[in-house]
Order: structure tokens, then C-alpha cells, then sequence
């Protein structure tokens, strides 16, 4: 367990009180903490996907000379459309996350499909965690079918509000410009 692991573990342990936790607990919990040693500070703040600074040597071409230089990774700021949580969500990702965000199917099956010690950063745990509350409330909620004659009733029912909605509004542009409907 790398040294940011060992921080959430003991903020874990001091929160809870290490006499209050039960025999197996704890290395479970081990289980669950991040693995990565050093993430960058803005990386804590969006979805990096393991991207971090790189650094390496420019090497000219005379002389064959070094000089230190670095290579941030690629950030977009996006809206990310969440169906569990039937909402966008504004968050940093890195052209690397799009795509595996893409390649998973969507933000919500990339957060829920990423094991917990390979979520490197504090923001994406507290989304998971969040969808995965979420999914559990889905999975209990009762759900009804209709049966084909009432399904059947309600297309009708809509069809008929739809039409009496397009009526309405074209009295009312009839009154509003004082249209008769009668052509001279």
C-alpha cells in the first residue's frame, strides 16, 4: 500500500475508531484503497484514468545537448450525461478517460466497472459510490407492466391530449391575431 493509500487508511481508521472495528475489517478495507503512490493535486479534481505528468529530455539536434522538459496531460473540461442519476456531470477527464469512458459504454458503467483501487482519485470514489447507492435503489423499486389493451388506452389517451392541445393553441393564435379561419 502506497503512501496516499496509508493517509485515507488511517483517516478511515481514526474516523471509525480502531477498537470498533471488527477482527477482518481491516484488511478488507485495504482492499478498497487506491494503490497509486503520488497523484497530482488537479487530478484529485476530475477523471485522469492513471494519466499524470510525464517528464523527459529535449535533445537537440547539433549538439545532441539535454534539457529537462514535461508533458502535462491532455484535460477537457465536459458535461457527462449520467442516466442513473438522470443529470449531466461537469468534470475534468482527460482525452484517455473519454475513451474509456466511450469504450465502457458511458460515465456510469466506466465509474461502476472501475475496481476501487484503481480509481486513483477522491472525486471519481464519491461518484461511484454515489451510482452505486443509486443502483442499489433502482434494484428494489416495484415495477408494473401495463397490459396491451391498456397500453393501448394510453396511446389513445395521449393521441387525443396531443390533439386537443394543438386546438387550444391554434385558438388561441386565432384570437391573438384576430384570424377568422374564413378566406375571402
Amino acid at each position: 500500500m502506497a503512501f496516499r493509500g496509508k493517509e485515507m487508511m488511517k483517516k478511515m481508521i481514526k474516523k471509525v475508531g480502531e477498537n470498533k472495528l471488527a477482527p477482518g475489517v481491516k484488511e478488507q478495507l485495504k482492499k478498497y484503497i487506491p494503490d497509486s503512490k503520488v497523484v497530482m493535486g488537479r487530478a484529485k479534481r476530475g477523471l485522469y484514468a492513471g494519466r499524470h505528468i510525464q517528464f523527459g529530455n529535449r535533445i537537440s539536434e547539433d549538439g545532441g545537448n539535454k534539457s529537462r522538459r514535461f508533458w502535462k496531460p491532455n484535460v477537457q473540461d465536459k458535461r457527462l450525461f449520467s442516466y442513473i442519476l438522470d443529470r449531466h456531470i461537469r468534470v475534468k477527464v482527460t482525452t484517455h478517460a473519454l475513451r474509456c469512458i466511450d469504450k465502457a459504454g458511458g460515465i456510469d458503467e466506466y465509474l461502476l466497472k472501475t475496481p476501487y483501487h484503481k480509481m486513483d482519485t477522491e472525486m471519481g470514489l464519491l461518484w461511484k459510490a454515489k451510482m452505486e447507492k443509486m443502483y442499489e435503489d433502482l434494484g428494489k423499486m416495484e415495477v408494473v407492466f401495463f397490459t396491451l389493451e391498456d397500453e393501448a388506452k394510453f396511446e389513445q389517451q395521449f393521441k387525443d391530449m396531443k390533439l386537443e392541445h394543438k386546438a387550444a393553441r391554434r385558438d388561441a393564435r386565432r384570437k391573438i391575431f384576430g384570424w377568422s379561419g374564413k378566406q375571402e
